[in-house]
């Protein structure tokens, strides 16, 4: 029996026929959990966005049905586990493709799928953990895109970006582009119902442009792919933006930005440099904030891990600023190449703060004290009402629990 279902994902509302199937699918963090603090502080893994879609969206997409997680006990009020008689468990840290998708439903019970030392799945009968070592090894043929660092994120944004423009636009057809566009590669470019775009130029020869439902292109601004603006989001007049770049749903973009994923409800919507950087949920970068992304002897970047307690190297020479969820700066902040600020952090004030800023920590170069959790959270909750979003009880003791566990790190 075959019928159809609507799943609204973050970057439109996508139709698809929906098989249906014993088999209940669970996205687990795995190892690369820690390595990708701040954002897993307040998310699975899953939910990272990479891309246009996030992990969990790419894999309900290709799976044709819902998923669980398991994931940190804190967390799992907001994401519960679902457990039934038969369960294959999914690495989230693993960028879904139709290939793999197809092989993980062959999965039996006592087997895992891997590629090298990296489990991608493993199959479990009933709510008993399963011991990963006794299980049979089926070997994965292609190498999985894996976002197993916080720089990934930016730094495999255009193959993500390339897969999920395949994924969304196979066999449908874009929205018309007015005629008041400056269009390079028309056929990369696909505009979802509702999208606003004109007078912009779309420049989409080094890689595919999407823009989601309901999303707004200002006047004078311009693009060059591999981009994606996902729903409801918005780029203000004249910006300019070089891929591979993904601003996600309901947030807002202005001056210049260069290879950098905004997740969802963030803004940097003033001039202003970002480059090489993530930015959280619920974050706003004030007016002519800028970042470093390359350090003045050329040498490679190094971030820091709050897995290790130190800085880690990322192989790579431009890395600009992480930035965890609700954190947000004063204007004209200025940030150091690699730098890391946790989740509710608020920063402001002239020169250079440091290139680790603690979670819920308040000031910048002159120092920092903890931002007070009941202001963090009267705040947040003003914020997310303005987009018509419930700052709900889970979500407070999320954001309790992160108080908490980064006080270790804080200087008061």
């Amino acid at each position: 029996m075959i019928f159809k279902e609507s799943l609204l994902f973050s970057s439109g509302t996508i139709n698809f026929e929906k098989k249906i199937n014993t088999m209940n699918y669970i996205l687990f963090d795995g190892p690369s959990r820690d390595n990708l603090l701040p954002f897993t502080f307040t998310r699975p893994v899953a939910d990272i966005r990479i891309g246009i879609l996030t992990l969990r969206e790419k894999w309900e997409k290709l799976l044709k049905t819902k998923t669980s997680t398991k994931t940190e006990e804190y967390l799992s009020g907001k994401w519960p586990l679902i457990l039934e008689n038969e369960n294959i468990f999914i690495n989230s840290s693993i960028v879904a493709t139709k290939g793999i998708a197809e092989k993980l439903k062959t999965i039996k019970t006592n087997e895992k799928l891997v590629y090298g030392d990296n489990v991608v799945a493993y199959f479990q009968k009933g709510t008993s953990d399963v011991d990963l070592s006794e299980l049979k090894e089926i070997h994965l043929n292609e190498e999985p895109l894996r976002v197993a660092n916080t720089w990934d994120i930016f730094s495999k944004n255009g193959k993500a970006i390339e897969l999920d423009f395949e994924l969304l636009t196979a066999g449908r057809d874009s929205q018309p582009i007015d005629s008041s566009n400056f269009i390079k590669s028309e056929e990369n470019i696909f505009i979802e119902e509702g999208a606003f775009v004109e007078n912009a130029s779309l420049n989409a020869s080094e890689g595919p442009i999407y823009i989601g439902k309901g999303a707004t292109i200002m006047e004078g601004s311009l693009i060059r792919g591999p981009f994606a603006l996902c729903e409801g989001a918005m780029v203000k007049l004249g910006a300019k933006i070089y891929g591979p770049t993904t601003i996600g749903p309901n947030c807002k973009a202005g001056g210049e930005i260069n290879n950098s994923v905004l997740f969802q409800n963030s803004n940097k919507g003033h001039d202003g440099f970002l480059g090489n950087s993530v930015l959280g949920e619920w974050c706003n970068i004030g007016a002519d904030s800028n970042n470093s992304n390359l350090k003045n002897n050329y040498a490679d970047v190094r971030l820091w891990n709050y897995n290790t307690e130190n800085f880690a190297k990322t192989g790579l020479q431009f890395c600009g600023l992480i930035m965890g969820d609700h954190s947000k700066c004063g204007i004209n902040t200025m940030f150091n190449t690699g730098t890391v600020v946790g989740v509710s952090a608020n920063i402001f004030g002239s020169g250079f703060p440091r290139n680790f800023i603690p979670g819920f920590s308040w000031g910048g170069s002159g120092g920092t004290s903890t931002y007070k959790l009941e202001k963090v959270l009267e705040t947040a909750q003003l914020v997310m009402q303005r987009k018509g979003v419930e700052l709900t009880g889970e979500d407070r003791k999320i954001l309790q629990y992160v108080f908490d566990y980064s006080s270790k790190w804080r200087r008061d």
